[in-house]
């Protein structure tokens, strides 16, 4: 039975072109997404104590749970990998977006109405709403999977049978059927309550002398996104009288839908690109169905264009793959010219991934579908486990097109592939990928050597002989990994911890109390910068209930984003009230009274009170007042507990 495909259905706003969306809407959204509903919806949590709940991270693999979320501050954080920050990164980082993506997709799940700004003005928003384009396009998923159990599908039907997918699978991936009329999903929509306007604007319905469907007679793939939310359709050609010769035809690009930026199958394959670290790119719908149903989960394919920059990014969101290796990137292409070409732009643009990328690719040429249907799905999976790094498959492509039977060959063949060497990311391995080179042409390793160094030192974009994509050629170089944050646990900083853990959790409550604190009571670079960041965000007396999240925005350095979000969930030993927090101050400032009394009294000891009997006096003058504040500050602290 050819039952109807599951949606999901996600409504998310339409991203505004007018501007960015005002704070206060953003700060509204944080507030009444409730972080752990939505971390709930990934990860399974139970109650940790103290108002935390923890649970296994979704960013690392691991056996014991260090992902702990604090509902009452909107944050999470992972002790074991020290991923962090509030309910707009969380969605962030498990689904691949941007911020405003992100912001918008939360909004419209809890009723928040956005506005945008331009010049510093709100600007409303025109034409129809993502959430009516997102709509009109379930229901034409839903109708298009009803049609192919009809009789007019029959070809359709037997498509899928001749590529090894049955009913099943066409349930799974949401195939439908597009019938041969001219206007019977436009009058489907319109039973349905959608104007022509967002109809025309979906790209669901083609607009010339009058209104007809876009797709007809065709097999129907919907197109989703990371959430799962259809914005679009993949149509094949089946009946050799189609009047569209073209085998393929997408939907036009539309306010939800860019050929560039969307992956087929990326909402089946996000979670396990995440968990496993890896992505498969191949080349088309079938060929995704076929991955997945022979347990390579991890493959996309891009719609109806090259993958470029823009699908990059999405793919490196997924894999967490930012300043280190994160993963590895394996590409699928044919073994004939068309697919040694891909595998070029992708080496061009293997730059922007921080993990490995590799290729696979079947000897005898055939696509993972047609590998399923003629060896079975263990061949399929075996393809993916054959995979050899990207950079030695296209050296391998260059070498082969000169006869290295002749001198001049292989010297033709080591200046054209040296240009490549010089592109690879990690430097420490060009000596050993010129070595290689050498071998694949019997020629002496030194002088490859010098060749690539001449290559190189014409400059990238001659040593490699052609541009580079565009936004690759000054592509910002990897940041440098970060330093360790503060030990948690150091006995020697504990105080430090706490009294910062007091303004991200209760800065209300710590109100003027901490105003004598400044950054030289830190020991700590981190603790020294964070107090200078709270310092700069007005300090504790200019909080408000999105203190914590809007001071983590604030901060550039991932090492604060990171300490910020793990000081919001560490529990604290007690509910605090005023006087607990001056505890923590005045304990504080005591021991840098304590520290400076010890600088002040070496100093004195290495200073002459008759040559120098000026700055004795008034390094001895300091002593005294430092001990009579220290003395002070120990006495207040003995009386308030």
């Amino acid at each position: 039975m050819w039952s109807d495909a599951s949606s999901h259905p996600r409504p998310r706003r339409l991203r505004s072109v007018a501007g960015r969306i005002r704070e206060e809407d953003i700060a509204e959204v944080r507030e009444k997404a409730k972080i752990d509903d939505v971390v709930s919806s990934y990860v399974t949590l139970r109650n940790a104590g103290g108002g935390s709940m923890k649970g296994l991270c979704p960013f690392h693999d691991e056996k014991s749970a260090s992902f702990h979320v604090t509902p009452s501050r909107g944050f999470y954080h992972c002790f074991g990998c020290q991923a962090g920050g509030d309910v707009i990164k969380f969605v962030m980082e498990m689904d691949g977006l941007g911020f405003t993506e992100t912001v918008e997709r939360l909004a419209e799940k809890v009723g928040v109405q956005l506005r945008y700004e331009e010049g510093g003005a709100p600007r409303p928003r025109t034409g129809p709403h993502r959430p009516r384009l997102i709509e009109a396009h379930k229901h034409a998923g839903d109708w298009y999977a009803d049609q192919l159990a009809t009789p007019e599908a029959l070809t359709a039907r037997q498509f899928l049978g001749s590529r090894g997918f049955d009913a099943d699978a066409a349930t799974t991936f949401g195939v439908g059927f597009s019938p041969r009329g001219g206007e019977d999903l436009l009058k489907h929509l319109r039973q349905k309550g959608f104007t022509d306007e967002e109809l025309v604007t979906s790209g669901l319905i083609g607009e010339g002398r009058g209104l007809y469907d876009r797709f007809r007679g065709r097999l129907m793939w919907p197109i989703r996104d990371t959430s799962g939310d259809t914005i679009g359709f993949g149509a094949r050609r089946i009946f050799d009288d189609d009047r569209i010769e073209a085998k393929y035809l997408n939907t036009p690009e539309t306010p939800i839908y860019h050929k560039s930026q969307v992956l087929y199958g990326i909402d089946l394959a996000r979670r396990e690109i995440a968990r496993a670290s890896q992505a498969v790119i191949v080349e088309g719908y079938t060929d995704v169905m076929a991955c997945h149903l022979a347990g390579v989960k991890t493959a996309v394919a891009t719609c109806g264009t090259a993958f470029g920059d823009d699908h990059a990014r999405v793919i490196r969101r997924l894999l967490h793959d930012h300043d280190e290796f994160r993963g590895e990137v394996i590409f699928t292409f044919d073994g004939d010219e068309a697919g040694q070409k891909a595998a070029l732009r992708a080496f061009e643009g293997d730059q922007v991934f921080a993990g490995q990328t590799y290729v696979a690719v079947e000897p005898t040429g055939m696509d993972p579908c047609d590998l399923r249907l003629k060896s079975g799905d263990a061949e399929v999976r075996e393809l993916v486990a054959r995979r050899v790094p990207l950079y030695r498959f296209v050296l391998a492509n260059v070498v082969q097109r000169y006869d290295l039977d002749r001198a001049d060959g292989r010297v033709d063949a080591m200046r054209e592939a040296a240009k490549l060497v010089t592109a690879i990311r990690d430097r420490s391995k060009v000596d050993a990928f010129s070595r290689e080179l050498a071998g694949m042409l019997g020629i002496d390793p030194a002088d490859v050597q010098r060749e690539v160094r001449r290559a190189a030192s014409r400059g990238p974009e001659q040593a490699r002989g052609a541009a580079q994509p565009a936004g690759l050629a000054h592509a910002p170089q990897p940041v440098r990994p970060l330093a360790e944050l503060p030990d948690p646990r150091d006995p020697r900083l504990f105080l430090e911890r706490e009294t910062l853990k007091l303004v991200i959790q209760h800065p209300q409550v710590v109100g003027r109390t901490t105003k004598d604190i400044d950054p030289g009571d830190f020991t700590h670079g981190a603790y020294r910068a964070l107090w200078t960041a709270i310092e700069a965000a007005g300090g504790p007396t200019a909080a408000h209930a999105q203190f914590a999240a809007s001071l983590r925005d604030a901060q550039t350095d991932q090492r604060l984003q990171a300490l910020i979000s793990a000081l919001a969930v560490e529990p604290i030993r007690r509910t605090p009230d005023a006087a607990y927090v001056q505890l923590h101050a005045d304990r504080l400032r005591e021991l840098t009274a304590k520290r400076r009394i010890a600088d002040l009294k070496s100093r004195l000891q290495r200073t002459n009170p008759v040559d120098q009997a000026t700055d004795y006096n008034r390094m001895f003058g300091e002593l005294v007042a430092l001990e009579a504040h220290a003395r002070a500050l120990r006495e207040r602290t003995l009386e308030s507990q």
